[in-house]
């Protein structure tokens, strides 16, 4: 990587030029990107070595509920929570993230989304790296293992009304909710949402073949972190998580952290939905980041960090969420599922902007000129680990590496 203008870790100005030399993510080819003005201005075939360094469209992680003891979801969360998270994220690549607002009363929901929003609008580069906020729950599963770690006090039927007064306090930022078609109403609610541009997405669930298609056909359009929050145990066939993966209308969202789906889920489950159809999520939480021990969740329940890295509800083998970040996600679908890097990296690229509905000129679909500096450098040890070497965000380099 080669800059032109040094830029110091919190951005710089927007008008600064940083000129990088990397391998594109894309075709494997040597380029020199130069953002100006927080714009791509140019991208140039270059014969120099680029060492290891490989450069893709900024990554997007659409579902975070935290990370580094940052937590949107606690209780009187204002909105340096949120610009806690989204800093703690610039080390590991990534460009853009969808808050993630989980299961909780109605009061808390709305005060959450409303910091979210006054978060944006107090600093253009954590608004830059907010696509939306995602809300996950509450109109979810009651039963134990659909329901996650989701607090089953909160948990309701859907509501429009109440979906308007989250989207009034969030300024119309909700992009993204999580919901389980099993409820009466399930199907208007999701028709009224998708009218409003926020994708409708299926977990949580324990829903028969036809809800799940009903929802489909009101359109619901993605899967939230499919082969996670459903029951320990299931009958072969059918089962929600079949109905969803045989539906090609959906795209799924998936954790590959090493702990949410074993490598021949995660090759199967790739396999069958496709790469186009296939989302990269960390589901971080906020003990992302944090030293083994336990802890205390949003929700007030107690869970277990373990030195391996899996995260569960104290005292149960259950998962609570993932303190993985993308780069281990990224290292796993290489790894485990006998994915290529780019096509690995689409699934935190092109398919969630796709998704999102983000327009080109966002820059987190394909290396482009005339787009929004949002891209991410990397380098690969012989290992496979993954290590950033650059976050740019709107043109401005918000985290360097070695």
């Amino acid at each position: 990587m080669d800059a032109d203008v040094p830029v110091p870790f919190n951005g710089g100005p927007r008008d600064t030029t940083r000129r990088f030399l990397a391998r594109s993510v894309e075709d494997g080819l040597p380029v020199a990107v130069t953002v100006t003005r927080g714009v791509v201005a140019a991208i140039e075939r270059v014969e120099d070595d680029p060492g290891e360094a490989w450069i893709s469209p900024g990554w997007l992680d659409i579902q975070v509920n935290g990370y580094g003891g940052h937590d949107p979801n606690a209780d009187e969360a204002g909105p340096e929570a949120t610009a806690g998270t989204v800093r703690a994220l610039w080390p590991f690549g990534v460009t853009g993230t969808c808050i993630t607002i989980c299961t909780e009363s109605e009061p808390h929901i709305t005060a959450a989304v409303r910091a979210v929003a006054d978060a944006c609008d107090a600093d253009p580069i954590v608004d830059a790296c907010v696509p939306g906020i995602h809300v996950e729950g509450p109109h979810i599963a009651t039963a134990d293992g659909p329901r996650g770690a989701h607090p089953l006090r909160h948990v309701r039927p859907p509501d429009v009304d109440e979906y308007r007064r989250w989207q009034e306090a969030a300024r119309g930022r909700i992009r993204i909710i999580t919901i389980s078609p099993e409820y009466d109403g399930a199907v208007e609610y999701i028709r009224a949402i998708v009218a409003d541009g926020v994708v409708a997405s299926i977990g949580h669930t324990a829903a028969t073949g036809d809800q799940i298609r009903a929802a489909v056909d009101a359109g619901a359009t993605w899967s939230t972190h499919l082969g996670n929050g459903v029951h320990a145990t299931i009958r072969r066939h059918p089962n929600y998580i079949w109905d969803q993966l045989a539906e090609d209308r959906l795209s799924a969202g998936f954790i590959f952290d090493g702990h949410h789906l074993p490598p021949a889920v995660m090759r199967s489950v790739v396999r069958a939905k496709g790469v186009e159809r296939s989302i990269l999520v960390s589901d971080a939480v906020a003990m992302a980041g944090l030293p083994p021990g336990r802890y205390t969740m949003f929700a007030g329940g107690e869970v277990e960090l373990r030195p391996d890295g899996r995260l569960e509800l104290a005292g149960t083998p259950l998962l609570a969420g993932s303190v993985a970040a993308l780069p281990a996600c990224l290292e796993h679908a290489v790894a485990d599922s006998g994915l290529t890097l780019a096509d690995a990296v689409r699934m935190v690229t092109a398919n969630p902007s796709r998704l999102l509905g983000l327009p080109a000129s966002a820059g987190h679909a394909s290396l482009r000129t005339g787009v929004a500096g949002n891209l991410t450098l990397f380098r690969r040890d012989p290992a496979g680990s993954i290590h950033i070497l650059a976050t740019v965000v709107d043109g401005r380099v918000v985290y360097e590496g070695a």
